[in-house]
């Protein structure tokens, strides 16, 4: 087998999905950080400033509140995500701290198993040995990460940018509906503030299945149905509390 052959076949047998690359993996965390909290960003602040705003007409008592669930909603966000992606990041390095020491005491059955990942991919025996043979001389660890733990030792997660991705796309999220509440006046804030909640979450619906692979329309219709029971649901209770109160 020729050198410009056996770097095809390896490239194929390593293929096991698009894209595999290690930026894509650190760029999919933080996009994905991203487009939840600004989702969350935008629900949970308009239903939040809609049920103060059935309570009161008060522009005042709505900005206070909705200034507070922004503070309180990133905080929370970036907090969540930080303590997920650093689990995440743990795990991944025991896996390959394990796998380093496996590869320490047991290289035989270590390159055996490479061998069989590489057969269970499609390929000859011989040519699985040979592959196997070859990434082991060139960087066994790596090969192991790769095939075995579909790890990039060189990208793993990183729970700050999880972290700060989220707690931004959450703060530019919320403040959507904040404003669109606060600004125009009393009589039609409500009306634009669910036009404008309506909107938001359809482009990050879109956004989401795009980066989900999944259905456009689908995802849309769930967010902005979800997000308009929520509103409507708080504002009802706002309603009910304003009255109690009053």
């Amino acid at each position: 087998m020729s050198e410009q052959t056996l770097d095809r076949t390896v490239a194929a047998a390593a293929h096991t999905g698009e894209p595999h690359g290690g930026g894509h993996s650190g760029r999919a965390n933080w996009l994905r950080a991203g487009v939840l909290g600004a989702n969350d960003g935008i629900v949970s602040t308009a239903a939040l400033v809609v049920g103060v705003a059935g309570a009161t007409t008060s522009t005042v008592a709505i900005l206070a509140a909705g200034t507070a669930g922004v503070v309180a909603g990133a905080v929370s966000m970036a907090l969540g995500e930080y303590v997920s992606v650093s689990t995440q990041r743990d795990t991944e390095r025991s896996l390959l701290a394990h796998e380093r020491r496996e590869l320490e005491e047991f290289p035989e059955q270590e390159l055996e198993e490479l061998t069989t990942l590489y057969r269970a991919k499609g390929l000859s025996e011989a040519t699985a040995r040979l592959v196997a043979q070859e990434l082991t001389a060139k960087d066994a660890f790596a090969a192991h990460a790769e095939a075995e733990l579909h790890i990039d030792p060189e990208a793993l997660t990183d729970p700050w940018q999880a972290a700060g991705a989220s707690a931004v796309s959450f703060t530019i999220g919320a403040l959507l509906p904040l404003l669109a509440m606060v600004l125009p006046p009393p009589g039609s804030r409500i009306a634009v503030t669910v036009v404008a909640v309506v909107l938001a979450l359809a482009v990050t619906g879109a956004v989401s299945a795009r980066l989900g692979s999944a259905a456009v329309g689908r995802a849309v219709s769930r967010l902005v149905a979800g997000g308009l029971l929520a509103m409507a649901v708080t504002y009802g209770i706002g309603q009910l509390v304003g009255t109690a109160l009053g």
